[in-house]
């Protein structure tokens, strides 16, 4: 192998993954024509075809379906290297990857963040927030604080409690619309979400099947402002209610409390020193808001920005 191939491989791996140069380089983080180059480089270095190009996308040739897995076990080496060497890092300095759902950022981790880095100003947090579950195993993040039923990852996984969820609404809504409502949500409007998500169908809707499913909104925190604006009735975490007093679960219906909230992080990064201290300080800070994300009225969240 040449020098120069191991810096290809990244591309090969994200294209074969994805199926498609503009796929690859979304996950890369690149560019079509960046991730294009790199991959013709690798082929011109083995002297093989690894893909066949087509309208459908890329698919493997036999030689690339023989390279695969060796790249596979390179890279598996290769990250099995950095997080060995980081997992022996005892210093307060450096960098950590946090995802987080963006539900729960805008309004929860700006203090959280804030107190962080006001106890250690060496530790600097590259901040992802996505819907995606990222795989930790494969490098994508270093800490990702999740909402999940469970955990089959191989990973280090704290569970810090269940997550209480219900049905809500604002009360300019409930007061304009309830009072005429039908037994089965008549005159209701669910506000919905794609259905290639998570979640699957809109959750709650057997409290109310007539209601009407009104848009699909795939991003939790929109959803969140459009009920706010009185747009219609959404399954909510119960923590907003405590945040943003113009929330009001609706009346008849009840909590469930089927996910948790989990903060995960690589077994090999347990005892890394910046990692410990970031993780016990989200588990911490998190704690305090128990109460809030339970549905009660005590560890009230810091007052949010208005909108």
């Amino acid at each position: 192998m040449r020098p120069q191939d191991w810096e290809y491989l990244p591309f090969f791996l994200a294209v074969a993954r994805a199926g498609s140069l503009r796929s690859g380089a979304e996950v890369l983080g690149s560019n079509y024509g960046t991730v294009n180059r790199n991959i013709q480089a690798l082929e011109a270095s083995y002297g093989v075809r690894l893909f066949t190009r087509s309208r459908q996308g890329f698919k493997l040739t036999h030689a690339g379906e023989d390279l695969l897995p060796l790249a596979e076990q390179a890279e598996a080496a290769m990250l099995a290297a950095r997080r060995g060497v980081e997992g022996g890092d005892r210093s307060e300095t450096g960098r950590i990857r946090f995802s987080a759902l963006p539900v729960f950022a805008y309004d929860l981790l700006p203090p959280i963040l804030e107190r962080f880095q006001a106890q250690h100003p060496g530790i600097q947090i590259d901040l992802t927030l996505t819907t995606k579950v990222e795989d930790i195993t494969k490098d994508e993040a270093d800490v990702s604080l999740r909402g999940a039923k469970a955990i089959s990852d191989n990973v280090t996984a704290r569970r810090l409690f269940p997550i209480a969820a219900g049905v809500f609404a604002s009360a300019e809504y409930l007061n304009q619309h309830l009072p005429h409502a039908g037994p089965e949500g008549e005159g209701l409007h669910w506000l919905g979400w794609p259905q290639n998500n998570p979640l699957g169908p809109v959750r709650g809707t057997v409290q109310f099947p007539k209601a009407e499913i009104r848009h699909a909104i795939g991003d939790g925190y929109m959803r969140l402002q459009m009920l706010r604006r009185g747009a219609g009735i959404s399954h909510l975490p119960a923590v907003f209610q405590s945040i943003y007093p113009d929330l009001r679960q609706v009346p008849g219906t009840t909590l469930d409390h089927d996910r948790s909230l989990w903060i995960l992080l690589h077994s090999d990064l347990r005892r890394t020193r910046r990692v410990r201290l970031f993780v016990d300080h989200l588990a911490a800070e998190f704690m305090a808001l128990k109460p809030a994300f339970q549905g009660e009225t005590a560890g009230k969240p810091d007052p949010a920005p208005s909108a």
